[in-house]
């Protein structure tokens, strides 16, 4: 399975998944640019879907659907796992509520498409006021193969990387994170994330040494995580 990220819209991340025959574009905010790299790889577009319903990720629905025999997937409509199939090759949908109630993740061999639940140095807003939900959502996607690579839905790395800092001055991995930043293909491991992302670092030493040294309440993962996004 291959991942072809799209940029659009100043800091937006879209991509085509394909195998050898078919793909499926998750919030393809660049379609003109999809359809002609689908037409030179002689990928037929079987699926047009999106990581949430939020109108910055879905302006390109109607384009390539309009422009292709694509079938619509409603990620609202996603309530529990699903299988969708390229060719002889899968990929798993996980329902990620947290960000917003419809949020989904797309998991296709060592990669995720994880739209605005989490991003490359950081995590989304909680719009859907469900912080619990939201916790269990990056529990699931943090316990998956520390190698599995992420593809946000946006580029807010520089950005992160200064609250990273704020937050853990000391943190040394920081500058290598921020070195291995390439803004022509925005992608980093779980392992990466668990060392620089600061929303992920509930059970971080150094993470709960801060949080005791503040005399936040920090016996359980949750609040951790709890403290975390209400302080930063």
């Amino acid at each position: 399975m291959f991942i072809q990220p799209f940029k659009y819209s100043m800091n937006n991340l879209g991509y085509l998944i394909y195998s050898t025959g078919e793909g499926i574009a998750i919030d393809g905010g660049s379609p003109e640019k999809i359809l002609s790299f689908a037409k030179k790889q002689g990928i037929h577009l079987k699926y047009v879907t999106n990581t949430h319903s939020h109108h910055d990720h879905t302006p390109g629905n109607r384009a390539l659907l309009e422009k292709t025999s694509a079938r619509f997937i409603d990620c609202r409509k996603i309530k529990s796992d699903q299988i969708l199939h390229l060719d002889s090759e899968t990929i798993d949908v996980f329902h990620t509520p947290g960000h917003t109630d419809d949020s989904v993740t797309f998991k296709a061999d060592d990669f995720l498409v994880t739209g605005d639940t989490l991003f490359n140095g950081t995590i989304g807003n909680c719009f859907s006021g469900d912080l619990n939900g939201f916790f269990q959502s990056l529990k699931r996607l943090i316990s998956l193969p520390k190698e599995t690579k992420v593809y946000g839905g946006h580029d807010y790395v520089i950005e992160s990387m200064k609250m990273a800092r704020i937050i853990e001055k000391d943190n040394p991995d920081i500058e290598d994170y921020i070195q291995n930043y390439n803004p022509g293909l925005i992608v980093s491991t779980l392992d990466d994330e668990l060392s620089v992302n600061p929303y992920l670092r509930f059970n971080a030493p150094s993470m709960i040494n801060k949080l005791q040294e503040m005399n936040i309440q920090a016996n359980t993962e949750f609040e951790r995580f709890k403290a975390i996004m209400e302080i930063y």
